[in-house]
């Protein structure tokens, strides 16, 4: 679209840049919040995939028993019967947080099931909690990182576009609206020095 080189446009650019310039700052500082948390939230994951380890490491000592014992069914005692998640705002992104899972209550006859049974579903579920907390941080990484690359697209627009072009357009206008007043004031000088210099000659007429 054509600049239209006047004073009303010159008002708008500078009413643009000055809106451009105020909100920079606050898309910079978004752009900062969502790397730090998508740091800190890498570095939970991390945190907890070797915890997972350690659980599955203290487990190795009765696991194989757990396909030998055919009379304990552990796998239906693993199932959820509900995730808790609440959700957390980072920099005005909706981000959700892992609470926990909800198992249904264990029912086994104390007096048939083998000793270690009560271990071993509490440590199972702790990895299967641990593997769904796992899943949600990826999830709540992955809604960061989509809204770091919009937010970083934002200001590259206002730094590399949309601040230069206003800049650009108000430094052009200001040339523009210079050239005519200096135009104006000769064109006013040349018909004075016409004026005087008519009056001179009707006196010495």
């Amino acid at each position: 679209m054509k600049l239209k080189l006047t004073k009303g446009e010159l008002k708008k650019q500078r009413d643009a840049l000055k809106a451009y310039q105020r909100y920079l700052p606050t898309l910079q500082l978004k752009k900062q919040q969502l790397q730090m948390e998508i740091l800190r939230q890498i570095t939970l994951l991390e945190e907890k995939s070797r915890h997972e380890q350690l659980k599955k490491a203290s487990a190795k000592s009765w696991s194989g028993l757990l396909s030998a014992d055919k009379e304990v069914n552990i796998a239906q005692r693993l199932k959820p019967k509900e995730t808790a998640l609440t959700e957390r705002n980072i920099a005005g992104v909706g981000l959700p947080v892992f609470e926990r899972l909800e198992f249904p209550l264990a029912e086994y006859d104390l007096f048939t099931a083998p000793l270690w049974v009560d271990a071993a579903i509490e440590i199972l579920r702790a990895i299967v909690s641990l593997r769904k907390e796992t899943e949600v941080i990826r999830q709540g990484i992955e809604i960061l990182r989509q809204e770091l690359r919009v937010t970083t697209q934002r200001v590259n627009l206002f730094e590399k576009v949309k601040i230069p072009e206003a800049e650009e357009a108000i430094r052009r206008i200001k040339i523009y609206l210079g050239d005519q007043m200096a135009n104006a004031v000769g064109r006013s000088k040349i018909a004075k020095r016409k004026i005087e210099q008519a009056a001179l000659e009707e006196a010495l007429v």
